[in-house]
């Protein structure tokens, strides 16, 4: 396992569109093994491939607490297949754009359809922390930040103080 560099705005390639992978293999496996040290060290919770410049339509996430057992999740090829016309607004953050945090608005219960670590076919309720981090993580899949629900102006301040953090390192 190896920690990657994790990608930030404006990295053009978070923008891009991920693939579908075709098939869950060892090397694939390794790929998520992988992303989640990366998504434990930088520490976040969820983290898609093209967060690593791998365009593959990949996630890994952990939702556990701090005081609760490490619990990681493995998707790949997911797809929301229903989703709750009610939503809920949630203050998200990303490991793509450090020490920005804004509220998005969702919607509150979704059903996806993914295979998981084994490759096996897995249809699952999601609601609460969970759905909302399935949901911003499958932006990141179609190239979609969770900045880009904010307004012109949050959008452009958040991209605007990462880049200044980014020359001040």
């Amino acid at each position: 396992m190896a920690i990657r560099e994790i990608l930030v705005v404006p990295n053009p390639v978070l923008k891009e569109v991920s693939q579908p992978v075709a098939k869950v293999d060892d090397e694939l496996r390794a790929l998520m093994d992988d992303m989640l040290e990366t998504m434990y060290d930088a520490p976040g919770i969820g983290l898609a491939a093209i967060q690593i410049g791998v365009p593959k339509r990949v996630i890994v996430m952990d939702i556990a607490g701090p005081d609760e057992e490490k619990a990681p999740r493995y998707f790949v090829n997911p797809e929301i297949v229903w989703s709750s016309e009610d939503t809920a607004p949630y203050e998200e953050g990303c490991l793509s754009i450090p020490d920005i945090y804004d509220e998005v608005e969702r919607p509150a219960r979704v059903k996806l359809k993914y295979l998981n670590y084994q490759g096996e076919e897995v249809i699952e309720d999601a609601d609460g922390l969970f759905a909302v981090c399935i949901q911003h993580e499958m932006d990141h899949l179609e190239g979609v930040l969770f900045i880009d629900h904010l307004s012109r102006l949050k959008r452009d301040r958040a991209v605007a103080k990462v880049k200044k953090q980014a020359r001040a390192a």
